[in-house]
């Protein structure tokens, strides 16, 4: 991947995981990576339509996964995409939690453990809420 298309990512995500939020000065000895929404391992590609900007808990969490169970429901539900979904209609801030608004956002929440006692942590020692 070029450097053009990493800056791209990260100039579209304004420097934020686009999946927790985390700004990337909240981390500044771990850069923020360059994640596959859909994994090469499912044929994703590189283009700018499928990449987007996470923080290694995020990205090493989501890993290939593309799906998960909604711990309300109990049914098979597919992921956050920040390319084709609004962080907002799935997810909302309660304090330092991320709240889930719909299947996706509580899958996503449980799957990349967005609330977490480590992420807790960081948001409470950064004054992030």
């Amino acid at each position: 991947m070029d450097a053009a298309t990493r800056d791209a990512v990260r100039k579209r995500a304004a420097d934020c995981c686009e999946y927790c939020q985390r700004r990337q000065e909240v981390s500044p000895l771990v850069p923020l990576q360059i994640e596959h929404v859909v994994p090469r391992k499912h044929h994703g590609s590189d283009d700018l339509d499928n990449l987007a900007l996470a923080c290694t808990e995020c990205n090493l969490h989501k890993g290939s996964d593309l799906t998960g169970i909604d711990p309300d429901t109990g049914k098979v539900v597919r992921l956050f995409n920040p390319r084709l979904d609004r962080w907002d209609e799935h997810f909302a801030w309660d304090g330092l939690r991320i709240a889930g608004r719909s299947p996706i956002g509580r899958t996503t929440i449980r799957l990349l453990q967005l609330n977490g006692p480590a992420r807790l942590r960081v948001r409470r020692a950064t004054g992030i809420d």
